[in-house]
Parts: structure tokens; C-alpha cells; sequence
């Protein structure tokens, strides 16, 4: 009997040499137009599927594989005595490897130049028709999806014969990745038409295997395109709490804009700071909590120079994150072996959705992106902040919103003295961000802080005004808003509402 596997494929990367090895094991190829074309002017004889099916390929190769003889050759049962009698009758051959993949809709859809008719048309309606039925028919027919799938099915060939161990593996990935294509198929055109999405979708593939989880006893891995964001070039393994507190320190980093430094520890910021250069803002986020910064992760949104890493090297740190690093500073954060060294590539910074896992399901969510808009502040006291106030408002607001509710936070000259986070109760948050500015030295005389939600009762302002703060920003919205805006008036502070709130659970 002859020997067939069907070859169509739109990334061709080593297919000329897969195609010589399955011909030297014995196989007839049958392809398609533009593979057939690839195959054959490198000396390969190939049979073209139009020659199987009797029809030509048409509507500008819309179909070319969908036939009888094709989907009838791959799915057949090789076992079953009615299938085989049927196969016989029709002149049907039997297809036993298939290598496919698919047209590039992920790639097109990306390109900010494809238009939409392009888009659409590379849409693969054969391709993963094929990937499928072979998929089905494992038993009996073997799926290539991949070009690195096919180094180690030809040492399996090469050696006598492919287990059914390999097949079901092959199969398994074929499934993966045709739910991969329809899901990116899926995302785009409800983005495109605007239509609600009705399902939850998500097919990344998995792009490294973690040492562990938050805890050595939890398995844990990287799925989809962590590098496109981050390149971590030096240093240990990056670990699941590093990833998390990168992608923390990175966010408020570029939230905050101009020349930021932001310390994250555990998820919550230990210190962030505007500077003239990265050196002076490094220093200026350091002194909010410089013990707590130990261990933790820096992150900069500008060219990280000697002076900076030299000054970086003086304490513990996890990771230090960059757009780049001169060399000067690479040579001396380099001599520290362990610690990791991360390039951001590109923004963090989504209005996309963000997603948690639930029992039985997944929450959904719009990314917390909203902008504060100055003209849409509302003063409710009858002292005004100063135009000095108004940007530390602004700047404290920032912070509060990337810092685990209940937050407040106290804010001087665009730096951080005092950050209490993820308490029960807010004045708890309050009471803390003073007592850790107090243990290192800060005074909050004359500084501003925010609050990520708005006041319950007047106690938890009070809090903040014995510490010498002297302008707090919150979203307000509280039946006791009142009480809450005379507290302030009686002792001579100005109070700013947004009307967003930012809890970070």
C-alpha cells in the first residue's frame, strides 16, 4: 500500500527538509499550491491535492482541501471493516501523517498596517479542518502542528515507527492549537464589531516553568509572552513573587511619568519618588522605608547611569528594572551574580480587562486606567491647597492607587514619607504610614496624603491632621462626607474629592 502524508503549511521553516526525510522512509507527499511549489523546486516529487480531488483550488485558494477523498483518506478507521470497504469503494488512500499549519491570522491581526479584508482572509477555514480530523484519528494518523515537533518525530520514524504515545501527544497539541487560533479569532472580531464578549478566553502557551509558586509546596509557570514586555539578562532564575512585584513596580513607575524611581515590596510600594535624574529620585523613594526596600524591586523609567547603580549596589536588592543601562552600570550591577537585571520593552500599562480566578469560574474587569482629570477635582473646604499642594495631591493619589487597600499615603515634594497598606481598618493604614515615617526619621509637617476610598467617619482624617499633614486627597461619596469636611475646616486644611475611588484587593 502506498505510504501518504499531506503537507500544507504556512510557516515553511525546515519543511524542505522534513518532506526529504518522509520520502526517504517511504512517503508519497501530497501538498498544496504554494507548499507544492516550495517542495518541488527543491527536487522533491509532489503530488498536488487538486490531482487527488479531481477539482481545482478556487476562489483565490478560499478551497482547496476540503473533499471527500482528503477528509476521507485522514479519518477512515484503519480497524473498522465497514470504513475500509467504504475507503476501497471511493478510491479513497489512506493519509497517515499530516503536516500542518496555519495561515498567520495572529501575526496579520497584530500588524497595525493590515487592513480588514486582509485580516479576515487569514482566517484558515481547510487548515484547521485538517489539524482536527487528523487530531480525531489519532489512533491512525499522526498531527504536526509545529516546525520544532519535527526533529524528534523523524528520530521516531527514522527508527522504525511513531508509538501511540507520540500520536496521542501530537494530537493533544493540535487541539491546543487550533483553540489558540480561534480564541485570538474570537477576541478580535468582538473588538472590531464592538460586540460584549459572552465568553472567557484564554490559550496561552506555556513559556517557562517557574521554580515554585508564592511558596515552595505550589508548581507554577510562565504562560504566554512574558519576553515581549521584560528581558531578564542577568542574574537568578525570576521567580513567581518577583514577576508580581516587577510588573507592580514597572506599573506605578510609568504611571507616575517624568524621572521615577518606585521600591515594591510584596506588592505594595516601600518608597516612589520624582528626581531631576534616576540617581536623586533613586534616593529620594530610599528614604521613605529603606528597610523594608531591602530585598525588594526597583523599577526606573529612564537610562539607569553609573552614579545610580553605584548607589544601587549598596544594599540588597532582587531586581533592578530599566529601559536600558549603560555600560559603565552594567559592568559594576553585574558583580552582584545573583541578583536579577530586567529591560523593560515596552509599556505595561493596558485598558484591557483584568482577570482573577474565582471556584467555578473566573472575575472580569476593566484594568483600573482611569485618568485624574485636574479640572474635574472638586475643593471642599474653604482653604484651597497651594499649586505646590496640588501636585503632591495628585502625585500621593498615584501611589494610593497602586497600594493595597485600605491605603493612605503621605506624599512631600513628589516622594513618598509614609505608606500604610492592605489594613482592615483605615485608620490602621493611617496610623502605620505615620509610625514608619517616624521610624525613619521623617517629618510629615507640612506634607499631603491620599486615601484610596473615602472616609467613614471624621476619626481617620483626624489621624492624618495630628501628624501635620496639611491637604488630603480622597474620592469622597461618604453618607458622612460632612462631618468628614468639617473635621477639616475646624482644623485648617484643604480637602480635595475626585470621585473615583481605587481599591486594590
Amino acid at each position: 500500500m502506498k505510504k501518504l502524508a499531506l503537507i500544507s503549511v504556512s510557516d515553511k521553516t525546515k519543511i524542505v527538509e522534513f518532506a526529504k526525510s518522509l520520502v526517504k522512509n517511504g512517503y508519497q507527499i501530497i501538498a498544496t499550491g504554494n507548499t507544492a511549489k516550495v517542495l518541488s523546486d527543491n527536487n522533491i516529487v509532489v503530488t498536488e491535492i487538486s490531482a487527488i480531488t479531481g477539482f481545482p483550488e478556487v476562489f483565490d485558494g478560499r478551497v482547496k482541501t476540503l473533499h471527500p477523498k482528503i477528509f476521507g483518506g485522514i479519518l477512515f478507521r484503519r480497524d473498522n471493516d465497514s470504513d475500509v470497504k467504504q475507503a476501497i469503494e471511493n478510491s479513497v488512500e489512506a493519509i497517515d501523517i499530516v503536516c500542518v499549519n496555519l495561515y498567520p491570522f495572529i501575526k496579520t491581526a497584530a500588524n497595525p498596517k493590515s487592513t480588514l479584508d486582509e485580516i479576515i482572509e487569514n482566517i484558515d477555514i481547510g487548515g484547521p479542518s485538517l489539524v482536527r480530523a487528523s487530531a480525531k484519528n489519532y489512533k491512525f494518523v499522526s498531527i504536526l502542528t509545529n516546525p520544532e515537533q519535527y526533529d524528534s518525530f523523524l528520530d521516531e520514524l527514522n527508527a522504525g515507527s511513531i508509538s501511540d504515545e507520540t500520536r496521542k501527544k501530537l494530537a493533544v497539541a493540535a487541539y491546543s492549537h487550533t483553540a489558540n487560533y480561534d480564541t485570538h479569532i474570537a477576541n478580535y472580531l468582538e473588538n472590531k464589531f464592538s460586540i460584549p464578549p459572552t465568553h472567557f478566553r484564554v490559550n496561552e502557551e506555556l513559556n517557562q516553568s517557574l521554580r515554585y509558586g508564592e511558596n515552595p509546596h505550589q508548581s507554577a509557570g510562565i504562560f504566554g509572552n512574558f519576553e515581549e514586555y521584560f528581558s531578564v539578562f542577568h542574574g537568578k532564575e525570576i521567580s513567581y513573587n518577583n514577576i508580581l512585584d516587577l510588573v507592580a513596580a514597572v506599573e506605578l513607575c510609568e504611571d507616575l511619568g517624568e524621572t521615577s524611581c518606585t521600591i515594591i515590596k510584596h506588592n505594595n510600594p516601600a518608597g516612589a519618588a520624582i528626581g531631576k535624574n534616576p540617581f536623586e529620585a533613586y534616593i529620594r523613594a530610599l528614604k521613605c522605608d529603606p528597610v523594608s526596600s531591602f530585598g525588594g524591586i526597583v523599577a526606573f523609567n529612564k537610562t539607569v547611569d553609573i552614579e545610580t547603580a553605584t548607589e544601587l549596589n549598596k544594599i540588597f536588592l532582587e531586581i533592578i528594572s530599566a529601559p536600558s543601562f549603560s555600560d559603565g552600570a552594567l559592568e559594576i550591577l553585574k558583580k552582584k551574580k545573583d541578583r536579577r537585571l530586567v529591560i523593560q520593552k515596552k509599556s505595561v500599562l493596558t485598558e484591557g480587562k483584568t482577570f482573577r480566578s474565582i471556584p467555578g469560574g473566573v472575575l472580569a474587569q476593566d484594568s483600573d486606567s482611569i485618568s485624574l482629570k485636574e479640572d474635574e477635582l472638586k475643593i471642599v473646604t474653604d482653604k484651597n491647597p497651594s499649586e505646590e499642594e496640588l501636585e503632591d495631591l495628585k502625585f500621593a493619589w498615584k501611589i494610593a492607587k497602586h497600594t493595597k487597600s485600605n491605603a493612605i499615603v503621605y506624599v512631600k515634594d513628589k516622594a513618598t514619607l509614609g505608606v500604610g497598606a492592605g489594613q482592615m481598618s483605615r485608620i490602621d493604614s493611617a496610623r502605620i504610614a505615620v509610625m514608619k515615617a517616624k521610624e525613619h526619621g521623617l517629618d510629615l509637617t507640612g506634607s499631603v496624603a491620599a486615601s484610596d476610598a473615602f472616609f467613614p467617619f471624621a476619626d481617620g482624617l483626624i489621624e492624618i491632621i495630628k501628624c501635620g499633614a496639611v491637604s488630603v486627597i480622597q474620592p469622597g461619596g461618604s453618607v458622612r462626607d460632612q462631618e468628614v469636611i468639617d473635621a477639616a475646616n475646624q482644623n485648617k486644611i484643604s480637602m480635595v474629592f475626585t470621585g473615583i475611588r481605587h481599591f486594590k484587593h
